[in-house]
C-alpha cells in the first residue's frame, strides 16, 4: 500500500514537472525554425556582411569613448572667506633691482609684507632658446583662446606635461645685468587687492605705503617687462596661466600698465591629482602717463585682483561599465533591425517596380496572354467536350 502511494507521488511529480516545462515552452519569446523552411538569398547575404561590418566598426569606436574621459563642472558657492590666497609671481622688468620695488595692498588698506618676494639681477634679452620657449607658449596661449576644449586636455596630462618656467640661460653672459627678476610668493586675504611694481622701494608707515622714488632718476625708468609666471593658489606642473609668457616693450619713461584679474577658486580632482587650485580671466590695459594732457597716475606695473564668490569642481568623469554594455547592445540590435527594414523595403521596391515593367511590355492583352499560356490544357479539354449539336434526321424512329 505505501509502494503504491509512493509511486503515484512520483508519478504526481513528473506530470506536475512536464506541465511546467510546456508552459515555459509556450511562453518561449524565440522560437527556432526549421532549416528546411529557410531560404537564404546572395542579396541577404550581402546586407548580412555590410550589417556585421557597421557593427563592428562603430563596436570599435565605441570602445575607444568608453576608454575616454571628460571633465564634469559643477559650480557652488564660495563659503571659504578665513584662509589666504597665495600669489606666486615670475616677473622680469627692465630696470635695475635697486629703483624698483613691489608690495601688495588689498581693499582692507592691510599692507603684506612682500617678505616672499625675491629680486634678482638678470639680463632682460633672451637667448635664442629662452626666446623659442616663449613663442612656443604664446602660441598655446592662442591655440587656447581659441579651442577652450584644449583646456580639458591639459587638466587630463597634468604632471606628465613639461614645466612653463622660463628656461635657465645656457652659459654665463658677459653682458650688464640691466634687468630685475622679481620672483616668490605671497599670502594675502580672499579680498580685492594690488600688487604693483613701480619706482622706489615700499616702506611703511600708520598712515598707508610709499616709495622711495626721489633718489632714481627719471631717465632711468623703463616698465618694459615679461610675465613669466603669474598663478593663484596651489602650483601645479602643466597648468598654463593666462598671462604666461606676456611680454610688453616700451619707450615711453611714463608708462603704466595694468591687469584686472578675476580669480576663481577651483578644486581639480583627476584620475592622477586632486588639488585646490585657481583659474582666473585677465583684461589688460596700458597708457601714457601725461599730466599735461590729462592722463595722471603714477608709473608702473599694477595687477589688480579680485576674489569671485564662486567655486568650481572640475572631476574627470569616466562611462561606468553598464552604460558600455547598453550602448554595444543598442548598436548591434539598431544595426540589425534597420538593416532587415532596408532590405525588405528595397525588395518590395524592386519587386513592384519589375511587376509594372513586365505589363508594360506584354501590352493591354497581356494578362489574357499570360492566363492561355498558363491554361492550355484546360482549353483543350473544353475542346474535346464540347457539345456537338444533333440534327433531326440523326434521330432514330422509335
Amino acid at each position: 500500500m505505501k509502494q503504491e502511494i509512493i509511486v503515484s507521488r512520483l508519478k504526481m511529480r513528473r506530470l506536475s514537472r512536464k506541465k511546467a516545462l510546456n508552459l515555459v515552452k509556450e511562453l518561449d519569446a524565440f522560437p527556432k525554425v526549421s532549416e528546411s523552411y529557410v531560404e537564404t538569398s546572395a542579396s541577404r547575404g550581402t546586407v548580412s556582411l555590410l550589417a556585421f561590418g557597421g557593427m563592428a566598426l562603430l563596436a570599435v569606436l565605441e570602445f575607444f569613448v568608453y576608454r575616454d574621459t571628460w571633465m564634469k563642472y559643477e559650480y557652488a558657492v564660495d563659503k571659504d572667506f578665513s584662509s589666504k590666497l597665495r600669489i606666486n609671481v615670475d616677473i622680469t622688468v627692465a630696470m635695475k633691482c635697486q629703483h624698483v620695488g613691489a608690495d601688495i595692498l588689498d581693499l582692507a588698506e592691510t599692507m603684506i609684507t612682500s617678505s616672499g618676494l625675491q629680486y634678482e639681477p638678470v639680463i632682460f634679452e633672451l637667448t635664442p632658446q629662452q626666446r623659442q620657449w616663449q613663442r612656443t607658449l604664446l602660441l598655446i596661449q592662442n591655440r587656447l583662446r581659441e579651442e577652450h576644449a584644449l583646456q580639458e586636455v591639459l587638466y587630463k596630462t597634468l604632471l606628465k606635461g613639461a614645466p612653463t618656467a622660463l628656461p635657465p640661460r645656457e652659459d654665463a653672459s658677459a653682458e650688464p645685468r640691466n634687468a630685475c627678476r622679481i620672483h616668490g610668493h605671497a599670502y594675502v586675504n580672499k579680498v580685492a587687492g594690488n600688487l604693483h611694481i613701480t619706482v622706489g622701494k615700499p616702506i611703511h608707515h600708520p598712515q598707508g605705503h610709499a616709495h622711495i622714488a626721489a633718489f632714481v632718476s627719471h631717465e632711468s625708468y623703463n616698465f618694459s617687462h615679461r610675465i613669466d609666471h603669474l598663478s593663484f593658489g596651489e602650483e601645479i606642473p602643466g597648468i598654463i596661466n593666462p598671462l604666461d609668457g606676456t611680454e610688453k616693450l616700451t619707450d615711453n619713461n611714463n608708462q603704466m600698465f595694468q591687469y584686472f584679474i578675476t580669480v576663481v577658486p577651483t578644486r581639480l580632482n583627476t584620475y592622477k591629482i586632486a588639488a585646490d587650485t585657481h583659474q582666473f580671466s585677465v583684461t589688460e590695459r596700458e597708457r601714457a602717463i601725461n599730466h599735461a594732457a590729462g592722463s595722471h597716475g603714477v608709473s608702473g606695473i599694477f595687477l589688480k585682483y579680485d576674489t569671485s564668490s564662486l567655486t568650481v569642481t572640475v572631476s574627470e568623469q569616466h562611462m561606468p561599465l553598464w552604460q558600455f554594455l547598453v550602448r554595444l547592445c543598442g548598436i548591434v540590435g539598431g544595426i540589425f533591425s534597420t538593416t532587415g527594414m532596408l532590405h525588405g523595403l528595397v525588395g518590395s521596391c524592386f519587386h513592384l517596380v519589375c511587376c509594372r515593367f513586365r505589363l508594360g511590355a506584354h501590352g493591354p492583352g497581356s494578362l489574357l496572354n499570360v492566363f492561355q499560356d498558363v491554361n492550355p490544357h484546360n482549353q483543350t479539354n473544353n475542346v474535346n467536350h464540347h457539345q456537338i449539336p444533333v440534327l433531326a434526321d440523326d434521330i432514330p424512329p422509335e
